[in-house]
């Protein structure tokens, strides 16, 4: 008898994770969110939340503990909950920093850590962590948010090795820029009127507002999620997004440093 495939997604309430959880009901899996206020997206979420704040412990394995309880297993985790921040780094108060660390690196940890016994115990596991495009490039005012990425994608490929004689398997997908949600609810250090800082940071924060609003659909995202999932032997990495943001990537392997560096500027209109 074929049992449906239970899937938890952090940060299911909205944006590309509640794009991943409505795809993969469509498919006949079983899909629970998380959400740090279930309640407020009771109504709209096709599918149930869990209450989990990924920085705390306790709230994770809580939340893990209920998604037992309910279906007796777990086979798929995305790990989707992240923030983003950005800012001149001279500017960013440590607190925000430390804040981002901890949900875009430790929160994702917090939650492999929770789930990491029970797929064992079950010889088999998928999982999945949202990472991004900036992972793979220092971003000017966007800095910390690439450092965040970029320790996950590093961290990630780390416990692929150690979990996978367990049978559980991991990677990483990288977007571009897509239509959500994510530049209202970012953290941005304050344009402060005397920052020498002020005109540039400004210019590219309405530069990276632009790029967010004329995303594509997270559906795509999802698509590519559901794919790895049925796929047998995942890759380390994958990437989502325009032919200009994936080729990015590819552009920072092959020309020099210094090369690279002005393409940068040039694209953020940055002296």
């Amino acid at each position: 008898m074929y049992m449906s495939k239970v899937v938890l997604i952090t940060g299911g309430s909205s944006g590309i994770g509640k794009a991943i959880g409505s795809y993969l009901l469509s498919k006949n899996y079983v899909v629970y969110g998380t959400s740090r206020n279930p309640e407020k997206h009771k109504e709209t979420s096709p599918f149930p939340l869990l209450k989990m704040e990924v920085t705390c412990l306790e709230s994770v394995q809580e939340s893990v503990n209920e998604l037992l309880q309910q279906e007796g297993k777990v086979d798929v985790l995305i790990n989707n909950a992240g923030v983003g921040i950005t800012g001149p780094i001279e500017e960013t108060p440590n607190t925000e920093i430390e804040k981002a660390f901890a949900t875009n690196l430790y929160g994702p940890i917090n939650v492999i850590k929770a789930v990491l016994p029970t797929m064992r115990e079950q010889g088999s596991g998928t999982i999945i962590n949202i990472t991004s495009i900036a992972a793979y490039m220092g971003l000017p005012y966007r800095g910390i948010y690439s450092a965040t990425k970029a320790s996950l994608e590093i961290t990630i490929e780390a416990l692929r090795m150690e979990v996978r004689q367990f049978g559980v398997k991991m990677t990483n997908i990288a977007p571009g820029d897509f239509a959500t949600n994510i530049a209202a609810s970012r953290y941005h250090a304050p344009r402060l009127d005397n920052s020498p800082y002020k005109k540039e940071y400004g210019n590219t924060l309405k530069l990276m507002d632009k790029h967010v609003d004329a995303g594509e659909d997270p559906h795509k995202m999802a698509k590519v999620v559901h794919q790895i999932i049925e796929t047998k032997n995942p890759k380390v990495h994958y990437k989502v997004g325009s032919f200009l943001q994936k080729f990015s990537v590819v552009l920072k392997k092959i020309l020099p440093d210094k090369t690279y560096e002005r393409m940068l500027l040039n694209h953020y209109n940055l002296k």
